[in-house]
């Protein structure tokens, strides 16, 4: 089975020949540990999932490293500043602060000029399930754009640019996945990180009105074009799961610890595709190596079907051993090759 057909067998519930393994490397990550030790550990687990990162056009206003000391001015022309290598920045001025400057918004707009032959002959020289490589952030964008405190006022008052704001930038992304999904991608991929430590950073009413429809055009776009549809969100999101599931989309992949895992398997195991994930904030980087099997076997009692519906993603951040690491590949194949949690 190449990788392609296991993720879309884990996607589906039709028996998979394995748990398929998507790992995250954090920049920091590489230069505490080192690519050497890194690449390593990717050869001696190699991951089913490819990113499409050929095709797109360079940003016509981003200048600078995203992951460098110093600031970053990204694709839209929002400017990070970061005092650490290795991770991302902040937005510290954001440059719709003031609503006057609204009307100059300008989405970048070269993006949607995708190479699709190319992406195509990227797609076709491999066996791994590949994703879009432009992923939607509708949220965060707003958040970059407007800054973090401004939005949530915004969210309390709802004004009219907020609106104007939030149809703008939904367009670009509607329309960036739409030439997407001409490719021969597998999957489009949404990011947008929409909870705190204990629960939804807005009412679940209101996220249900603002973005869900936003988020189901999106969704519909993918399977419009026999594409998978593919969320990360960091946080609590409990109160989301179902819409999430009503909306169609195909994997999740959330802040399992945040929650109760347990509760999760009970609402929505077989309904969703889990796709990670192990502990990052404390069992990773803290966490002796029983420690981290024990997380796995956690989500595995809670999520693991041996039909599908999990894939074995993890991410290597600051901090993180690749004792911890290599624990969690082994105990989830532990667990496949026993047959139930």
């Amino acid at each position: 089975m190449t990788s392609r057909e296991r993720v879309l067998r884990c996607l589906e519930f039709s028996s998979p020949d394995r748990i398929p393994r998507d790992l995250w490397v954090l920049p920091r990550a590489e230069i505490e540990l080192g690519k050497e030790a890194i690449a390593a550990f990717r050869k001696r687990w190699p991951g089913d999932i490819a990113q499409a990162s050929v095709g797109r056009p360079p940003p016509l206003r981003a200048s600078g490293d995203p992951t460098a000391e110093g600031e970053y001015t990204d694709e839209w022309g929002c400017v990070f500043r970061n005092i650490q290598a290795g991770v991302m920045g902040e937005v510290r001025d954001p440059i719709l602060a003031d609503w006057s400057k609204l009307d100059h918004l300008r989405p970048p707009t070269e993006f949607l000029q995708v190479d699709r032959e190319t992406v195509n002959a990227f797609c076709r020289a491999t066996d791994r399930f590949v994703f879009a490589s432009g992923w939607g952030r509708l949220f965060e964008r707003i958040q970059f754009l407007r800054g973090s405190e401004n939005v949530m006022y915004d969210l309390a008052d709802e004004p009219s640019e907020f609106l104007d704001l939030l149809n703008r930038v939904h367009g670009f992304y509607r329309d960036q996945y739409e030439v997407w999904a001409k490719t021969e991608v597998d999957a489009l991929v949404l990011m947008d990180d929409w909870g705190s430590q204990q629960s939804l950073l807005i009412s679940p009413a209101q996220w249900r009105r603002l973005f869900k429809p936003r988020y189901a055009e999106y969704v519909r776009i993918a399977h419009d074009a026999g594409k998978t549809f593919f969320m990360h969100s960091d946080g609590c999101i409990f109160d989301i799961y179902e819409d999430l599931i009503e909306i169609g989309v195909d994997a999740i992949n959330s802040q399992l610890f945040c929650m109760d895992i347990g509760e999760i398997g009970r609402r929505f195991g077989g309904r969703i595709a889990f796709w990670g994930e192990i502990d990052r904030q404390h069992v990773l980087p803290f966490g002796t190596v029983e420690e981290v099997e024990a997380a796995v076997r956690r989500v595995a009692d809670a999520l693991y079907r041996p039909k599908g519906g999990i894939i074995a993603q993890f991410e290597i951040s600051a901090g993180i051993p690749l004792t911890n690491a290599e624990a969690v590949y082994r105990t989830w194949e532990a667990v496949e090759a026993a047959g139930v949690p």
